[in-house]
């Protein structure tokens, strides 16, 4: 299992904890409601015992009853919306609707009765009157309470995510051109070395053929390396953009990788010569990356097999379309291809494809994708780059 196996797998139990903490909490929550909706109900009810009392007691029985623990009970009631109905079916007063302007004003408590009765409210029946009542503000708050806990959480997961996410592309980016420029200082001095070794020769043995030509392959491979220095010392910096001949860009890089693999492998580009697209490229990275492609791809196919490139346009845009016929790459897998780390080979470091994307999206603005893929009849990989002008 990779590592990005693991993070995905991560990311699922850390999904799956979440969702059974809300929906543990919305459980709770809903029982919590639920229990305090019968205590309203119950002190509803000794509300209506209490107020009914107090209508029925004549003024003889007023003289030697005690209602204080009546008015205590009507004069607690705080919170709960209540509205008293007549027999005939008017209303008579309501309480706690949010103002007493609110109380007195039949029209509104009428309209807020057809409401408790369309949701199903059950009154409470008294001596020729009906009580009818809500949720207190406390309740309705304590049920759309898990909602509230719900986008919160969700907004700090997400905000948290993307600021995690964040931080970690600025974190990769230096790594990586911290590591491009040390590699670029390192290569140097070998280099220099290198060429000095070269220079020596030729004065030792200028009439040996033999030798003459070791120095000359000799030097062939420290311009190569002398690429890739320069190649890691634009990685970090805002390289440079020419309007160049993408078919010609294409046959360098077909015409060096031909020569290093097998004979059995077929390379089918379009002639530069006949051919002719300018865009703007940095002509070091983008050879870059078509080199890393038909490394993959030859890489993919063994020792024998064909490799195709194709160059097509749209009006914003210049696609160049590098295919194999390799083992093909897994549906799951064309786009974790890109991302650091991850390969299916037994040696290497999973870079290649990656710093790809990095150098066609970051400083070509364009994109590279898989366009297609079939596991066991190959791949095509997609590069669009944008029609500009050179910087």
């Amino acid at each position: 299992m990779d590592i990005y196996q693991r993070k995905s797998r991560q990311k699922w139990y850390l999904a799956i904890l979440g969702l059974v903490i809300i929906l543990f909490s919305i459980w709770y929550t809903s029982y919590m409601a639920e229990r305090l909706a019968v205590v309203e109900q119950n002190n509803t009810r000794f509300y209506a015992i209490a107020q009914e009392d107090l209508s029925t007691w004549d003024n003889e029985a007023q003289d030697y009853c005690d209602y204080t623990l009546h008015s205590e009970i009507l004069l607690s009631n705080t919170m709960i919306p209540v509205i008293i109905v007549n027999e005939s079916g008017g209303v008579d007063w309501g309480a706690n609707w949010g103002s007493e302007e609110r109380d007195t004003n039949k029209v509104y408590l009428q309209k807020k009765m057809q409401e408790l009765i369309e949701d199903g409210a059950e009154p409470i029946e008294g001596y020729g009157t009906l009580l009818y009542f809500g949720e207190s503000k406390i309740l309705t708050q304590l049920r759309y309470f898990p909602v509230v806990q719900f986008l919160l959480i969700g907004g700090f997961i997400v905000f948290g995510y993307i600021g995690l996410n964040s931080s970690r592309r600025s974190e990769q980016n230096r790594v990586w051109v911290g590591m491009a420029k040390e590699t670029a200082h390192q290569l140097g001095t070998p280099i220099s070395a290198i060429v000095a070794w070269i220079e020596h020769l030729k004065i030792l043995r200028p009439e040996d053929e033999e030798t003459m030509e070791i120095v000359e392959e000799l030097r062939n491979d420290v311009q190569r390396l002398e690429l890739i220095a320069d190649r890691f010392s634009k990685i970090g910096s805002v390289p440079k953009l020419d309007q160049v001949n993408i078919y010609e860009e294409l046959g360098k890089c077909k015409d060096y990788m031909q020569r290093r693999a097998s004979r059995k492998v077929k390379f089918d580009f379009p002639d530069p010569i006949l051919n002719q697209q300018n865009v703007g490229i940095n002509p070091p990275l983008f050879e870059w990356v078509i080199e890393n492609l038909l490394r993959n791809a030859l890489d993919a196919m063994g020792s024998k097999g064909e490799i195709s490139a194709e160059v097509y346009e749209d009006s914003q845009f210049v696609f160049v379309d590098i295919t194999d016929s390799g083992k093909g790459i897994p549906a799951s897998n064309h786009k974790r291809v890109f991302q650091p780390g991850f390969t299916t080979k037994k040696r290497g470091w999973g870079l290649g494809l990656s710093l790809t994307k990095r150098i066609i999206e970051d400083y070509h603005g364009g994109k590279i994708f898989v366009k297609r893929s079939e596991e066991g009849k190959g791949t095509t990989f997609t590069i669009s780059l944008p029609k500009q002008t050179a910087k």
